[in-house]
């Protein structure tokens, strides 16, 4: 295996252990996955940085907290150097707690930036939308 497939490798699995730290409520994991200056986008609202995320996400776990569930696709990845794309299909299911499902789809653009030898999030674009 090259050096590139290597880090593709390590960019998928970043994605599955937050895809699975999601689904289990560990913000503290997901928080581990980002650079510090991390920038989210999502559509109708101002840009996110990680301590925005990590009091989302602390609201968002432990007693009375809604479940997650999701599936993704990644469709492609590109390493160009200590920075690397990837684009990918997105749902997402939201349950409150005695509340209904919330589905959402769409793609999300993520930029990840290697530091001290380990992928991390760098920016993230969130292009879901509420299902029909």
């Amino acid at each position: 295996m090259n050096n590139e497939e290597k880090d593709e490798q390590e960019i998928r699995q970043l994605v599955s252990t937050w895809m699975e730290a999601t689904k289990a409520g560990d913000a503290e994991r997901v928080l581990s996955l980002m650079t510090d200056d991390a920038v989210f986008l999502v559509a109708g609202q101002p840009p996110m940085g990680k301590n925005d995320f990590a009091a989302a996400a602390q609201a968002q776990s432990g007693e009375g907290a809604p479940g997650f569930d999701a599936c993704n696709d990644i469709q492609e990845v590109e390493i160009c150097g200590d920075f690397a794309f990837m684009w990918q299909k997105l749902a997402v299911v939201a349950t409150p707690p005695g509340g209904s499902p919330i589905r959402r789809s769409g793609h999300t653009l993520t930029v990840f930036r290697k530091e001290s030898g380990r992928w991390l999030l760098a920016r993230d674009a969130n292009l879901l939308v509420a299902d029909a």
